[in-house]
């Protein structure tokens, strides 16, 4: 399957700001599309079943058992992500697609079963005041939505964004519209149509994966074997999704912040809001961050490890080097220059945007710090993803370690601090968790050729 890279350099080739303007719209809806669709359809299904589920509350359960349920699943399955990413890779550059399939559908048989052992009995023990219909549809949704996050892992390691993107749009419009028709049923009715559509998405996704990768072998366990998952990268897939959702955390069971909504769910009414409106600025730093990686830096990057291998000249390793160095620091710069642009025009227009929402303009002091935060979550991704490129797995380790202790530490110092710092946790554990990685990748790249050869 041809890698989104290709795509973006063709685009690029036709040399004129059309062309220019038609790679960054393309690379920020692949990068961001899902996440934004995600976002948009769970508040729009709330927004259309307002005048029809009787009470309004349980609209209000719906959206928090999703949330919910994408966070958990996330960080349950971050477990397994980046190590199975690798472990696919590392297949590929050896010429064995035909494992790619057998050890997904091994994956996806642990995580089924794991996730099952866990949600099933959980989900009837802390809902007792559900329906039973209700339990068993929040569990099952939990069981599904991590096969999602673990069908995206392959598609995303193979650059197969576009099938995401479709698949993902495919999803949860199903879930869209099935909600208009099963609203009438309440919290189960809305529960059951988003299953629906990530199974629609699971299914989807899937399909693409078998028809690409086909394989004489059903089922294999190879990615489990010695030497084939790597734990620096089990911890820093766990340690990247609970950084990401720590302080939501924190600001729902924190009693001065939090409420509850069902069972023991807690959502905060004045935290989550913006937070999730923040993240749909994301678009424009997403969109620079995967043109300037998936082409100016991977170009040299390619040619650098390419003359390594092939035995090329010492001068020449050396410029390849230099110039992939240029780019990540380029690319890096680019991404908060561009996401910074995104900030500011919040700020200007967040007031109006908001009142155009319907939301309480109480929301804003807090939603401008929340989308500086969103902003600086782009650039830390695009370090780690260098890291990731230069195989430094325990750099990226320290740096997702340090982010979640410190977004965890001071999100609970910005509540008792008080309602202004609310939101400073979250973009100043970023903040400092840039610099570290600033300073190490810095110091690092200067050394990269004696690592290079020192370490083989």
């Amino acid at each position: 399957m041809a890698g989104i890279g290709f795509e973006l350099r063709k685009l690029l080739k036709r040399d004129s700001y059309f062309s220019l303007l038609q790679t960054y719209a393309y690379a920020g809806i692949i990068s961001s599309g899902p996440w934004i669709l995600s976002i948009i359809a769970v508040l729009i299904i709330g927004i259309i079943s307002v005048p029809v589920v009787i009470p309004a509350v349980l609209v209000s359960q719906f959206q928090t058992c999703i949330t919910y349920l994408i966070a958990l699943s996330l960080i349950f399955t971050g477990l397994m992500q980046l190590s199975f990413t690798r472990y696919c890779a590392d297949r590929i550059f050896e010429k064995e697609h035909f494992r790619l399939l057998p050890n997904l559908n091994g994956l996806l048989l642990i995580v089924t079963t794991l996730g099952g052992i866990i949600a099933f009995p959980l989900s009837l023990v802390l809902f007792p005041d559900n329906s039973i219909i209700f339990r068993l549809v929040f569990a099952t949704t939990f069981v599904v939505l991590s096969c999602v996050w673990v069908a995206a892992i392959l598609l995303s390691g193979l650059k197969a964004y576009k099938a995401i993107l479709i698949n993902f749009a495919a999803g949860y419009g199903i879930a869209l519209i099935l909600s208009i028709f099963l609203r009438f049923w309440k919290l189960e009715g809305l529960m059951l149509a988003f299953l629906t559509g990530q199974f629609v998405l699971l299914k989807g996704m899937l399909f693409v994966i078998f028809r690409n990768y086909p394989s004489r072998n059903f089922i294999e366990f190879d990615f489990i074997r010695p030497r084939r998952m790597h734990v620096s990268l089990i911890l820093t897939g766990l340690f990247y999704n609970l950084g990401i959702w720590i302080d939501k955390f924190v600001f729902w069971f924190h009693p001065f912040t939090g409420s509850n909504v069902i069972g023991p769910l807690r959502a905060s009414e004045i935290y989550d809001l913006p937070i999730f409106l923040a993240y749909l600025s994301i678009l424009p730093g997403m969109a620079v961050f995967l043109v300037r990686m998936e082409t100016d830096f991977v170009e040299y990057y390619d040619r650098y490890y390419d003359a390594v291998r092939e035995g090329g000249s010492l001068s020449y390793i050396q410029e390849m080097k230099d110039e992939m160095v240029r780019m990540a620091r380029e690319g890096i710069y680019d991404i908060i220059k561009i996401q910074a642009i995104a900030t500011i025009v919040v700020f200007l227009a967040g007031r109006t945007l908001l009142e155009m929402a319907g939301i309480s303009v109480v929301y804003l002091p807090l939603m401008y710090i929340d989308v500086v935060g969103a902003g600086l979550q782009v650039v830390f991704l695009g370090i780690i993803n260098i890291y990731f490129y230069l195989d430094r797995r325990g750099r990226a380790l320290t740096l997702t370690g340090v982010f979640a202790a410190l977004n965890c530490g001071f999100s609970i110092f910005s509540i008792l601090l008080g309602p202004y710092f609310y939101g400073y946790g979250f973009a100043g554990s970023l903040c400092i968790s840039i610099l570290c990685g600033m300073l190490l990748l810095d110091r690092d790249l200067v050394s990269l050729e004696y690592k290079t050869f020192m370490l083989q």
